[in-house]
């Protein structure tokens, strides 16, 4: 008996420390996808840990990215993911001929307090709903 691939989109957030903007992108795109789409993060050169104001910012959200860890980028990532779109690690990611890559010009949250991290959490929210309007889906409204 065979298995069949995923039939459902995915996307791989890649920065260089997996800590900030790649994990909310990640946790914006499981919420507001409702699981329709296969999310994978990665970095250049992962952190010990998630960045604990990321984590803050979007707890606010109710959404919770604690339990995840910085993961070292794979070219096996790369090769399982339909878009990969990176946030400021420059040409480390590899590139494979038919996938979609995208460069999201985003300020990096490390080191910055919570008011100055909610405008770059916002400012992913609003590319995730895009995105996931991209890929032919409906983005979900967060619980309040």
């Amino acid at each position: 008996m065979t298995t069949q691939p995923s039939t459902k989109p995915s996307a791989l957030f890649v920065c260089v420390h997996n800590a900030g903007r790649s994990q909310m992108a990640a946790g914006f795109l499981r919420a507001l996808s409702g699981g329709q789409v296969e999310v994978r993060s990665a970095g250049s050169m992962p952190a010990d840990q998630i960045n604990p104001v990321a984590v803050e910012a979007m707890l606010e959200l109710g959404i919770d990215i604690r339990d995840e860890k910085p993961k070292i980028l794979t070219t096996e990532a790369v090769q399982d993911s339909d878009v990969v779109i990176t946030m400021g690690c420059g040409d480390v990611c590899p590139f494979f001929p038919g996938k979609r890559y995208e460069d999201w010009k985003l300020e990096d949250p490390a080191g910055q307090g919570i008011d100055s991290v909610r405008p770059i959490r916002d400012e992913i929210r609003t590319r995730i709903e895009n995105l996931i309007r991209e890929l032919g889906l409906e983005p979900l409204d967060l619980p309040a």
